[in-house]
């Protein structure tokens, strides 16, 4: 049965890699990286994420992203399976939301078998040398051949991965997740806002509805929460490991459970229609999650990651770089705080496989023809913020301002035009405004210290209008290290900046104004 099964999935795979791949995608990666205490990267393992981003027939897309783990085995053959299963005549425009799911649905639970299916046979002869490798014959030549022969199997029965697959069908988009991977659908409105809505949570040891599955199979809840992982992963769900799926009764935090507690049943949402939508949708690993919770904390992750994205497309001009210029930029940041000896270094010693998935709806790329100061575009972003002295919360706009006027347009606000002295548009480059609303009376501020971590020659510019603080200043070629002030105005602007304009006591003006 199981060389039947690999047979077919060999067969599957030769089907699978005819699919067009879709041309509104793009991917970034980067691998693991563990810092040394000088600050230097070595990759401790290789690559184990996978995805696919293909076009089916009668307008269907499938894309997905997989955190595989001990191994890459399982999300390879994740990859391939899933899309055997779900690309090669199972989907079609006259299907209902019910009948999408249920697919969806049978697609992982046919991935969980197969995979199975194929490591059967290993599974059987590990169990069979584990039984004859008696303690008296360990340390006897054929014991030692035993005992590398069981190592062997175990590298190749081991590993899993965790799953989320976006499938858009008819116009509405379907998402399957399976452990701790994210979905992000990013709407731009008409007046250039960006709207961010998380598709589904993690199923990690601290979602209360997995949680109480778990407790209902008769697990402590509790205790699985204060033990944040399960054999080793933060995942309550994953394909594969058949050590959580198998001998879930041999490991302490599962054994009192009544039947399989780890699954690889996939929590479905959807449709959402995308009609009309102008945005565009993201898959992240969760190596990219975890790297940037680790350097800014977990609270704007989503609208940071969304803030890249935005600036990376109105830069380049393919979706490829786009992807790969915002896993690069979070790789710096995590690195850039790990070196800073920061608060938050401590957490930033490492970092697993990065993968994050693009698709755009409707959303223009960057025009190729057009220098940046020429295109005379804008991309704001809306960022709830909190600061440190306060638990109330304001909304901060953040934009990348390509102009073709020294005046900038943020919306219906108009920032003042740049002081005398401070870089025109005239040198390529780019202009950056800041945006936030405050409640102190103040007609005008002037001549604002530079932030610590900027650049002398940035000259900024700050105004109040309409009850906002505006902020603004020029990345351009003749600035020093362009990249580097690029990377920390979209990536980990806000709160630095604010928590730079509250330590600046020459300034009491800008911090008053400090919402």
């Amino acid at each position: 049965m199981a060389a039947q099964r690999r047979t077919m999935m060999q067969s599957h795979q030769s089907w699978t890699d005819d699919l067009p791949l879709c041309q509104m995608c793009g991917v970034g990666r980067a691998p693991n990286c563990v810092y040394g205490p000088d600050g230097k990267g070595t990759q401790s393992h290789l690559m184990e994420d996978g995805h696919l981003m293909l076009r089916g027939e009668d307008g269907c897309f499938l894309y997905g992203v997989f955190n595989g783990y001990d191994g890459s085995r399982v999300a390879s053959f994740a990859t391939q399976c899933l899309t055997a299963e779900l690309l090669l005549g199972q989907l079609n425009s006259s299907h209902t939301d019910n009948d999408v799911r249920r697919i969806l649905t049978q697609a992982f639970d046919v991935v969980e078998k197969s995979y199975f299916d194929t490591i059967d046979d290993a599974l059987a002869e590990k169990a069979h040398l584990s039984n004859y490798l008696l303690p008296h014959n360990e340390l006897s030549s054929q014991g030692q051949k035993v005992q590398e022969r069981l190592k062997e199997l175990e590298q190749e029965v081991s590993g899993g991965t965790t799953a989320v697959v976006a499938l858009i069908l008819n116009n509405k988009l379907y998402v399957a997740n399976v452990g701790t991977n994210r979905v992000l659908l990013c709407k731009s409105s008409s007046d250039g806002q960006n709207q961010v809505l998380q598709i589904g949570r993690p199923h990690s040891t601290d979602n209360e509805d997995e949680l109480q599955r778990l407790a209902a199979l008769g697990l402590d809840s509790a205790r699985v929460r204060q033990a944040g992982q399960i054999a080793g992963q933060s995942s309550t769900r994953r394909l594969g490991d058949y050590r959580v799926k198998f001998n879930y009764n041999e490991i302490d935090l599962l054994s009192s459970a009544k039947s399989m507690p780890v699954i690889a049943e996939p929590e479905i949402h959807g449709s959402h229609s995308l009609d009309g939508v102008t945005g565009f949708l993201l898959l992240m690993s969760e190596g990219l999650i975890n790297a940037l919770e680790s350097a800014h904390g977990p609270e704007q992750v989503n609208q940071e990651i969304v803030a890249m994205v935005a600036a990376e497309l109105a830069q380049q001009t393919s979706l490829e770089a786009v992807a790969q210029s915002v896993v690069e930029r979070v790789k710096r940041l995590h690195h850039d705080v790990y070196v800073s000896g920061r608060q938050r270094a401590a957490y930033c010693s490492r970092h697993e496989d990065m993968t994050l998935l693009i698709r755009t709806l409707n959303y223009p790329l960057a025009d190729a023809v057009l220098t940046p100061t020429q295109g005379g575009r804008i991309y704001p972003v809306s960022v709830p913020y909190s600061n440190s002295q306060s638990t109330s919360k304001t909304s901060v706009t953040l934009s990348l301002v390509m102009p073709s006027q020294s005046t900038l347009t943020n919306g219906t606000n108009t920032a003042s035009t740049l002081e005398e002295g401070t870089p025109t548009p005239g040198s390529s480059g780019f202009l950056f405004l800041i945006s936030f609303p405050f409640t102190q009376s103040s007609s005008r501020i002037t001549n604002p210290a530079p932030l610590p971590f900027m650049s002398s020659t940035l000259l900024p510019s700050v105004s109040l209008s309409d009850s906002h603080l505006y902020f603004v200043f020029l990345v351009g070629s003749g600035c020093l290290y362009p990249s580097c002030v690029l990377h920390s105005v979209l990536a980990s602007f806000l709160p630095t900046a604010l928590e730079c304009f509250t330590q600046l006591p020459a300034s009491p003006l800008l911090t008053s104004c400090i919402p």
